[in-house]
């Protein structure tokens, strides 16, 4: 495993730049390319909603002027009527679609099921990434060109140039102690662990066993990571911007915490029984 940051990773689509360049209201892009920017793969974007009806829109909007890429709604039954609005938009965008399911049924499985939508019909790059605005849009390209020399990208909060705005102290502490929590178990050279701004190269994605992660929000991210750590696979962070939402309910729950505090040292007890094998 490799965790490059600093002056390496800011290098990375120089010009591309992190700032939020969109409008949170979704009818202007002042900074955006006169193109979307584009990378020898097929790429996919998946974007997991829970009642985000305001936001579905303007995100779709920003990732489409952003990168060349096509876009999975995955709605978990939002009562707001997000999936309504996720319809109407796919319905005048064919590079959009929609995975309506019936209920919340956890971050974790919607991304999965993302991901095996982009091993199935063979794209080359899948990317997670909130509704919400708190991962810029405008660093899409900068992860999309980092991946033609990684396996896992991570938009990074806390590798050299990256940094958080908006949130409270309870949850800058709480992201903050649960990232050095995974590390100290852990292991290894990433330092954001619960990011949840990735591209995958699907290939190498292919390789990981996706029946046998269970894991979900915080806990997914960390699982996904050291899964490919675990593999050997070449893992970059590149630093953004990550910003407090400005429109709907944080998804985050002690429950949330919870489970991510006891699949870490899980995790740890399950990499020396590999190791003992082996």
């Amino acid at each position: 495993m490799e965790a490059v940051s600093g002056d390496a990773a800011a290098a990375v689509a120089d010009g591309a730049g992190s700032d939020l360049a969109v409008n949170r209201a979704g009818d202007a892009f002042p900074h955006a390319p006169p193109v979307p920017f584009t990378i020898p793969h097929r790429c996919l974007v998946v974007v997991p909603t829970y009642n985000e009806r305001a936001n579905v829109g303007p995100i779709v909007g920003a990732i489409r002027r952003w990168l060349d890429a096509d876009v999975l709604i995955v709605d978990d039954g939002s009562p707001d009527g997000t999936g309504g609005e996720s319809d109407r938009i796919a319905a005048s965008d064919r590079r959009v679609r929609v995975l309506h399911r019936p209920a919340k049924m956890g971050l974790g499985s919607a991304y999965v099921q993302g991901f095996r939508v982009a091993i199935r019909e063979g794209y080359g790059r899948v990317f997670e990434m909130d509704a919400d605005f708190s991962h810029p849009p405008g660093d899409l390209p900068r992860l999309a060109q980092a991946s033609l020399n990684a396996h896992l990208v991570i938009g990074s909060r806390y590798v050299p140039g990256g940094s958080t705005t908006g949130l409270s102290l309870h949850r800058r502490l709480l992201s903050r102690g649960g990232n050095v929590y995974a590390r100290m178990f852990l292991g290894s050279a990433v330092r954001d662990w619960t990011a949840g701004f990735r591209c995958f190269d699907v290939d190498a994605l292919s390789r990981i066993d996706l029946d046998r992660v269970a894991a979900q929000g915080y806990a997914f991210q960390i699982e996904m990571a050291w899964r490919f750590v675990r593999a050997g696979m070449r893992v970059l962070e590149v630093p953004i911007q990550f910003s407090d939402r400005a429109l709907g309910d944080s998804k985050m729950t002690y429950a949330i915490a919870r489970e991510a505090a006891g699949l870490v040292p899980a995790l740890r007890l399950r990499g020396r029984r590999g190791a003992r094998r082996s």
